[in-house]
């Protein structure tokens, strides 16, 4: 599944994405507290098995569709890898009362669109944000679309991409489906702001290549949580007053051991998951940092972005932030990076909930020993 670097000749790795939306058999609300809560637990504890095989990101849709209940947005190197979380969801106890009515299936590759020294080009790793809501649809053409000239359909699309970027808060994951599913492409918007993905799309709708869409229903509107807090809000009042979200338990018990200090050498940078937040973690002369990924400005990955002392640079619109604090030093962006609180021990390192605005511990990076 590599496509060839047109530059180097070397394979450039793709990746395959499904979105598996659930609904859930109305006769499982009616069984006893203590059956969904081991049926939760389980299905819980699968997917989180298959997170060395796969990326996972959980959604609620209660409340937005009448028929779907959460969404599993899986990102993985191998189709075989996808068939067995499946499977094994199915083979749960909740599995049972599991229903999937709808299922898209697509993988990644460049755009012929997109220039491919353009940053916004590179679409082969799929890097999930820490977005509170995502937005998912098929999408087809119509045949007389691939009937015009690709300088037409380039002229079009250079229309449709101005309009895109007009909205740095939505970022836009388009992934392709020729051959693999019914649809040919499907769309991911990330945004913390419902309203800019609407006006984005009214906006969309009077550009000249939306006239080439044959459909780009039906439409999810996803909100990010824990799988566990998703499976809590399935209807069952009892069990999310019985289970209190992290937020309100408070941070700082719960550490996680997302890397050695090998992986992250001095002056690198490594991406890892809490909770389903995507974090960037840096070493710098034996200091550790540890901050959200995506610049708060157009969900640059700061990951990638060059590093000048304990200060970082969004590779996108050059925003400039200091990892110490997570403020930001030189705009567009002008809120700050959220700081995760970090230790290291026995060169592992440890990454725990979120540091509060005023935490006295917030300008104390971990130092490696």
């Amino acid at each position: 599944m590599n496509a060839r670097n047109e530059t180097t000749d070397k394979p450039m790795r793709r990746q395959y994405v499904k979105f598996s939306v659930y609904e859930i058999d109305p006769a499982w609300r009616r069984l006893d507290p203590s059956t969904r809560e081991s049926g939760k637990d389980e299905l819980c504890r699968i997917v989180q098995g298959f997170s060395s095989r796969l990326f996972v990101k959980s959604y609620s849709l209660i409340g937005m569709r009448g028929d779907a209940d959460f969404l599993l947005w899986q990102i993985a190197d191998r189709l075989e890898d996808i068939r067995d979380l499946s499977a094994t969801v199915y083979g749960s106890r909740m599995g049972a009362y599991l229903h999937m009515p709808h299922s898209f299936l697509a993988m990644t590759r460049r755009s012929i669109y997109v220039s491919p020294d353009d940053p916004h080009a590179s679409r082969l790793i799929i890097t999930p944000t820490a977005a509170k809501y995502l937005f998912v649809y098929p999408f087809v053409k119509t045949r007389a679309w691939y009937k015009l000239s690709k300088d037409t359909r380039q002229a079009m699309m250079d229309d449709h991409i101005a309009i895109g970027r007009k909205y740095p808060s939505v970022k836009l994951n388009t992934t392709y489906s020729y051959g693999l599913d019914d649809q040919e492409f499907v769309v991911a918007f990330e945004t913390d702001e419902p309203s800019d993905f609407l006006d984005l799309v009214m906006e969309l709708r009077e550009a000249e290549a939306s006239s080439y869409t044959e459909r780009d229903t039906p439409i999810f509107t996803c909100i990010a949580m824990e799988l566990r807090e998703a499976l809590d809000s399935l209807g069952a009042t009892v069990d999310k007053l019985e289970r209190l979200p992290r937020s309100v338990n408070g941070h700082g018990d719960e550490w996680v051991r997302v890397l050695s200090t090998a992986e992250v050498p001095d002056g690198a940078s490594k991406v890892v998951y809490l909770h389903g937040d995507q974090i960037a973690v840096f070493n710098i002369d034996g200091k550790v940092y540890a901050v959200s990924n995506r610049c708060p400005h157009a969900n640059g990955p700061i990951s990638d972005g060059k590093i000048d002392g304990t200060v970082v640079t969004c590779p996108l619109h050059n925003s400039r932030f200091d990892l110490i604090s997570g403020e930001p030093l030189q705009g567009p962006a002008n809120k700050p990076l959220t700081r995760y609180q970090v230790k290291v021990e026995d060169s592992l390192i440890f990454i725990a909930s979120a540091y509060g605005a005023s935490d006295p511990e917030r300008t104390l990076p971990a130092e490696s020993r």
